[in-house]
């Protein structure tokens, strides 16, 4: 209750009170990560800009007594070092002091994320202390983003070639990137030690192939001839059978796949929404085998391959309603079905679906996203440029998912003929990726019209 306030208030632009009420919440419950990520957009949305060199130094002037209390809690009580640094992170979220302490606390409670999410401002304020980037990237690799640490530090090597503390940590990265490619999560998790994992050596081949999201189809028969011959010993070992049909579906033996799901599905594990879309996926491959296996030279080959499509599509769409009924408060099943009514050109339908997935946290502002351009194909297109503006004020950054919105944005004013708010929205995307869609054919004909007297 408290978080959907919370985030009624942050919709609202009310953020003193969604700060309020999100530190409420983490005063009971300090390892809740999504409350901690909407405190911060919340924070970071109150101060606006980074302000002068003269705010700068009021907010660390003023700041200075907390950071000491801080500082001296994180020896005894990380919780408490967590809860002062985020006091001084509501006046000033680009703090770097408090930044510090909270990577200190997350690190000492062990979460890994909250500490993410402040080497992420401490790098934005230092780019080039290599000890903060080292630190970041680490820690990325600590929530499974390896490949973005090994970029960071990829990037940071080429501008001090000769550090070998750098490359050392790259190395390293690398090293950590191997062994989650060979299935050592045991290890990354400190549940075993290097001994446990390369006491047998043809397990740990096998855990490494199992792994892989291309199996050649060697190893795939091979797996699947160990995992057959293990099922008599373990017939209820719903791992084992979940890997089987798996395996069976990327040997393209679909009805075999489908019989050890169905297996799945008698047993007690059969209440998984996870089984459900597996064997949805199975289907679905299903369809787009026997579509890859017609004859393209064939005189029906068009109509067989739209029914092959029609039939797919109408499966998907069937299949998701239903797994929205068995699991009605699954929100992320609520997109799913959101996005498919929306590929179906169920507007309305998709409208409903998308308006209760925008309660997933996770999906807020993609779900925004769809119902802006709902919005927009009902003609509606004053509540899409608000729910457009709304998700935008969830996207601090400006990544691929706040480019789109910002593009359709422009796209509905362009709709309504407001040209100068088209052109603003253009224009920022513009200044941060003029390679993105047409936005340079956009930004020309704009600046074109506008010099032309237009």
């Amino acid at each position: 209750m408290l978080f959907t306030k919370g985030s009624d208030a942050l919709s609202r632009d009310n953020f003193d009170y969604a700060n309020e009420l999100f530190t409420q919440i983490l005063t009971r419950e300090p390892a809740v990560f999504d409350v901690r990520r909407s405190l911060r957009t919340s924070q970071l949305k109150k101060a606006g800009g980074r302000g002068g060199l003269f705010k700068k130094m009021l907010s660390n002037a003023s700041s200075s007594p907390l950071i000491a209390k801080a500082q001296l809690a994180l020896r005894k009580d990380p919780v408490e070092a967590l809860q002062v640094a985020e006091q001084i992170l509501n006046s000033d979220p680009h703090n770097s002091p408090a930044h510090r302490i909270v990577v200190e606390a997350a690190k000492a409670m062990e979460m890994p994320r909250t500490a993410v999410m402040s080497l992420e401002v401490l790098v934005a304020n230092s780019p080039k202390d290599r000890a903060i980037a080292i630190d970041f990237a680490n820690s990325l690799a600590d929530t499974g983003e390896v490949v973005r640490g090994e970029k960071i530090l990829a990037e940071l090597s080429a501008s001090y070639p000769g550090d070998t503390e750098l490359s050392q940590a790259l190395k390293n990265l690398s090293a950590r990137r191997t062994m989650q490619k060979g299935g050592y999560d045991k290890f990354e998790e400190g549940k075993s030690s290097y001994r446990d994992i390369l006491k047998d050596k043809d397990e740990a081949v096998s855990l490494e192939q199992q792994n892989r999201q291309v199996k050649s189809e060697d190893v795939a028969a091979r797996l699947i001839t160990e995992y057959e011959e293990r099922l008599p010993k373990e017939p209820n070992n719903l791992k084992l059978l979940r890997s089987l049909a798996e395996l069976y579906t990327e040997k393209k033996q679909f009805d075999k796949a489908l019989s050890y799901y169905d297996r799945i599905k008698n047993s007690e594990g059969g209440s998984d929404p996870s089984l459900d879309k597996g064997i949805a996926e199975t289907i679905k491959r299903k369809f787009d085998h026997d579509k890859a296996q017609l004859d393209p030279a064939a005189p029906d080959y068009a109509q067989l391959a739209a029914k092959l499509q029609a039939d797919k599509d109408t499966f998907e769409l069937s299949e998701c309603q239903k797994r929205a009924e068995k699991f009605p408060t699954d929100l992320q099943i609520r997109f799913e079905l959101g996005q498919l009514y929306f590929q179906a050109g169920k507007i309305m339908e998709a409208i409903q679906e998308f308006q209760k997935a925008q309660a997933n946290p996770n999906r807020k502002v993609k779900a925004l996203s769809y119902l802006g351009q709902c919005y927009a194909k009902r003609n509606m297109n004053e509540l899409a440029v608000r729910t457009m503006e709304n998700a935008l004020k969830e996207k601090p950054v400006w990544d691929e998912e706040k480019k789109e919105l910002a593009y359709n944005l422009g796209t509905v004013f362009e709709k309504m003929s407001k040209r100068y708010e088209a052109k603003r929205q253009f224009e920022e995307i513009f200044a941060v990726d003029s390679g993105y869609r047409d936005v340079a054919k956009k930004m020309d004909e704009y600046y074109g019209g506008e010099s032309s007297g237009q």
